[in-house]
């Protein structure tokens, strides 16, 4: 997390860094920065910078690395409406419930739950498929990205 100055300072640094006088703006240097959000349905041409900066900076992801990275995972599978009413809906606290398991595949996760809930011995373990244990968790909200599994609450 980087806090060296107010956000709002930190914009309006910027926004004198490119050159434009102080109480002007462009909206287009919002809009043509934003290579980082990468949701498949969102339309930049339908939102408005101001309303999109509000909502990230209502979910914490401009300045919250792990906030940027549970909605990156979040955009990958669901949509950009999904994860705006969930902001609007939930506020600060949108990522309650949403848990990363980086690193995870299906295999991972079953193996990990199956012994923290249970005292499973040893030499069970190569009767047990993990994996399908793990797939089946899809019914409870955990979903596959790009970087291991999430689950979504």
């Amino acid at each position: 997390m980087t806090s060296a100055l107010p956000l709002n300072n930190k914009i309006k640094q910027t926004l004198l860094s490119f050159g434009l006088p102080k109480g002007k703006s462009k909206e287009e240097l919002f809009i043509q920065d934003i290579d980082g959000i990468d949701a498949k349905d969102m339309n930049c041409d339908y939102i408005h910078p101001k309303d999109l900066f509000e909502l990230l900076q209502e979910a914490d992801v401009i300045s919250n690395d792990y906030n940027y990275e549970i909605m990156s995972a979040f955009l990958e599978i669901r949509s950009w409406e999904d994860f705006k009413n969930r902001v609007n809906n939930c506020g600060s606290n949108w990522t309650d419930d949403i848990y990363l398991y980086k690193n995870e595949d299906w295999y991972d996760l079953g193996y990990n739950l199956m012994h923290e809930c249970y005292q499973i011995p040893d030499y069970l373990d190569n009767y047990i498929d993990y994996k399908r244990y793990g797939e089946d968790l899809r019914y409870y909200g955990y979903e596959e990205y790009s970087l291991g599994i999430i689950e979504i609450g």
